[in-house]
C-alpha cells in the first residue's frame, strides 16, 4: 500500500460516510487530511477521531457548491498545509423526483452541490498542482450506468461527472495530473439510513435494498474508501479518466 507522507489530501463530504471512511484510510497512511464538510460540526467529528489516531488533520468546513465558499476553503487548506496534492470531489445529495415531480429548485441544488462542486474545487486546486502533479478523484454513482426511478436529477448529476471526469483527464493528461471516478453502488452510510427513514417501515425498505444486491449485502463506506485511495495512490500511476466500479456487481 502506498504512503501519503507529505502529500496533503483535502476531501469535501467528508463529515460521515464513504468522505469521513477515506479521509480516515488517507491519514492512517500519513496523509496530511482537509476535511470539508458543509456542517463545522461534522468536519470536526472527523478531525477529532483521525488526531485522536495520531494523525495530522484540519476542518475545512463550507458549501463547496459556492464559489467564494470555495475560494475560501482552498485558501485555508493551502496556508494550513502548503498546497493539495490529493482532491477527492465526494460531496454530494440525493433528492428524489422524476422530471415531472422535482421541481426546479431541486433539480438546481442538486446539480450545484453534485456537479458544480467539481468544477469549482478542481478549479482552484489545478494552480497549485501543476507544479509538483496531483490527483483528482470524482465520486459518481452506480445510477450513472443504469436508469433509477424516481432519481432524475442525482442520475443525471452523476452520469454529468463520468463525463466531466474523461473530459478533464483529456485536458491534463500530459500535466502530471490523474483524474479518474469511482462509481459506489448502494453503500451503507448515514444518509442511506436517512433515506430510509423516509419509508413507512425502515427495516423493511433496507431489507429490500439488500435484497437487490447480487451480492446479497450493503457495500461499506471502507470499501469505497480503499478504491478511492487506490486511484490516488502510486500503484494507480497509469490510470486517468477511468470509472472504477465499487457496487457489488451492479453494474454487470
Amino acid at each position: 500500500m502506498s504512503d501519503f507522507a507529505g502529500q496533503t489530501v483535502l476531501i469535501t463530504g467528508a463529515g460521515a460516510g464513504i468522505g469521513q471512511a477515506a479521509a480516515l484510510r488517507f491519514a492512517a497512511l500519513h496523509a496530511r487530511v482537509a476535511v470539508n464538510s458543509f456542517t463545522e460540526r461534522h468536519a470536526e467529528e472527523t478531525v477529532r477521531r483521525i488526531r485522536n489516531a495520531g494523525g495530522i488533520a484540519m476542518s475545512a468546513a463550507g458549501d463547496v457548491s459556492d464559489e467564494k465558499s470555495a475560494e475560501r476553503i482552498v485558501s485555508e487548506v493551502c496556508r494550513a498545509f502548503g498546497s493539495v496534492d490529493v482532491l477527492v470531489n465526494n460531496a454530494g445529495i440525493v433528492l428524489p423526483g422524476t422530471v415531472e415531480t422535482l421541481d426546479p429548485a431541486a433539480w438546481d441544488r442538486t446539480m450545484a452541490v453534485n456537479v458544480r462542486s467539481v468544477y469549482l474545487m478542481s478549479r482552484l486546486v489545478l494552480p497549485h498542482m501543476r507544479e509538483r502533479g496531483g490527483v483528482i478523484v470524482n465520486v459518481a454513482s452506480s445510477v450513472a450506468h443504469r436508469g433509477v426511478v424516481d432519481r432524475a436529477a442525482y442520475t443525471a448529476s452523476k452520469g454529468a461527472i463520468l463525463a466531466l471526469t474523461r473530459a478533464m483527464a483529456a485536458d491534463l493528461m500530459r500535466s502530471g495530473i490523474r483524474v479518474n471516478s469511482v462509481s459506489p453502488g448502494t453503500t451503507d452510510t448515514p444518509s442511506l439510513a436517512e433515506r430510509l427513514q423516509a419509508f413507512d417501515d425502515p427495516e423493511d425498505a433496507r431489507r429490500r435494498f439488500i435484497g437487490r444486491q447480487p451480492m446479497g449485502r450493503l457495500g461499506t463506506a471502507e470499501e469505497v474508501a480503499a478504491a478511492i485511495v487506490f486511484l490516488a495512490a502510486r500503484d494507480a500511476a497509469f490510470i486517468t479518466g477511468a470509472d472504477l466500479a465499487v457496487d457489488g456487481g451492479m453494474t454487470c
